[in-house]
């Protein structure tokens, strides 16, 4: 019979804390990831103050947004939109992505291999040790996520969205 020694019990206390919090961690992580940043900069059409941006989005999406973060992965329902439409900016309505450009990325966001013109423009964000293509809504400035050279044809982009920071809109039938 195995003998529990002060070792033993020590390492599966330690184990079974951090089963505990695993799916709370996942959150608080998302949380401080979300809350870091600040808004785009640069002077855009739409403008509102931090407050009432919080009553257009919604503390979530005014973090990602507004201040430049992220959702965790997996956790949008417009992951799973396949419906012919159009993604439109949360903040403004501004039309961002047409459906047909959507593509499963297999990352856990909203993947398009193209904007629709005149819709986003980039920064160079060089936040959390790398650095990356900041996409925003060139019209209200909201964060959107960011675009990488991985995608698939004709642009071999994928721009890797908030699902958060969308709103879709389906084609009429």
């Amino acid at each position: 019979m195995a003998r529990l020694d002060r070792r033993s019990l020590l390492l599966g206390g330690t184990a079974l804390a951090a089963i505990a919090v695993l799916p709370f961690g996942a959150r608080l992580l998302s949380t401080a990831i979300a809350q870091e940043g600040s808004p785009v900069p640069g002077t855009f059409e739409v403008t509102h103050t931090d407050d009432e941006w919080k009553k257009i989005l919604g503390d979530d999406a005014f973090n990602i947004m507004r201040r430049q973060g992220t959702e965790y992965p997996g956790t949008s329902p417009l992951l799973n939109e396949h419906r012919p439409g159009i993604f439109a900016c949360a903040g403004c309505d501004l039309p961002l992505f047409d459906a047909s450009t959507k593509f499963d990325s297999g990352t856990g966001w909203p993947s398009f291999f193209q904007p629709l013109p005149n819709a986003v423009e980039t920064n160079t964000d060089t936040s959390l040790g790398m650095t990356r293509d900041e996409v925003h809504c060139r019209r209200c400035g909201g964060h959107l996520g960011h675009v990488f050279n991985d995608g698939p044809q004709p642009t071999g982009l994928r721009y890797c969205m908030d699902g958060l920071a969308l709103k879709f809109t389906p084609k009429a039938a």
